[in-house]
């Protein structure tokens, strides 16, 4: 089993300079190995296909790309849950003061909510921070997730990992369906992902 984690927005606070008011982070599941596979070479067609150089990021590539992306993964096996932080409604001191201890909770608490699927995962999350940071983050997860979710937690670099590539996609996607809530085709390429989606949590 393999399991892709991303996010979108930040964990700053400072909402009426810049900082987002939606945090969203993602995980792409995968029950099979092969199917990983045959969607990273099915990345790789898209790229070439649409003459995209360079990584799929959300919030850089053209709708027209978007389009192809999506539509290529359409026939594909894996499912997405996510976790969606409104900021407005964070009231915890810690959660607000400390960026990392903020991205640590809600990472927590989007592998605990899986609905009992992740068994001896092997789990890509796309690479953040120093690696005092990762090793830190890896024992606070190894601490609070019970024994047997995880099997392998590595940080890896989005530049040369398709399926980090996907879930960044996917999470753009969902965010966007939020930051844009009410206005016309917000849930566009979100919902162009169907029953993909197994949970999209509103975090309150």
């Amino acid at each position: 089993m393999l399991a892709l984690i991303d996010e979108s927005g930040d964990a700053g606070f400072k909402l009426d300079k810049g900082s987002s008011i939606y945090f969203v982070i993602c995980m792409a599941i995968f029950r099979d190995f092969c199917e990983a596979e045959r969607v990273s070479k099915i990345i790789d067609n898209v790229r070439k296909n649409s003459h995209h150089t360079g990584e799929f990021r959300f919030s850089k590539v053209s709708p027209k790309v978007k389009d192809a992306f999506f539509n290529a993964i359409r026939e594909t096996e894996f499912c997405v849950r996510a976790l969606v932080v409104n900021k407005k409604l964070i009231t915890e001191p810690f959660l607000k003061q400390d960026h990392d201890a903020f991205y640590n909770y809600f990472l927590r608490k989007l592998l605990e909510r899986d609905n009992g699927i992740l068994r001896d995962a092997h789990v890509k999350i796309d690479g953040k921070g120093e690696r005092k940071y990762r090793e830190e983050l890896s024992k606070y997860l190894n601490k609070q997730l019970p024994d047997g979710k995880i099997k392998k937690l590595r940080f890896v670099n989005s530049s040369g990992d398709n399926l980090i590539q996907l879930v960044d996609m996917i999470t753009g996607a969902i965010a966007r369906s939020y930051k844009r809530k009410g206005q016309k085709e917000a849930s566009r390429w979100k919902d162009s992902l169907g029953n993909k989606i197994n949970d999209i949590w509103d975090f309150e």
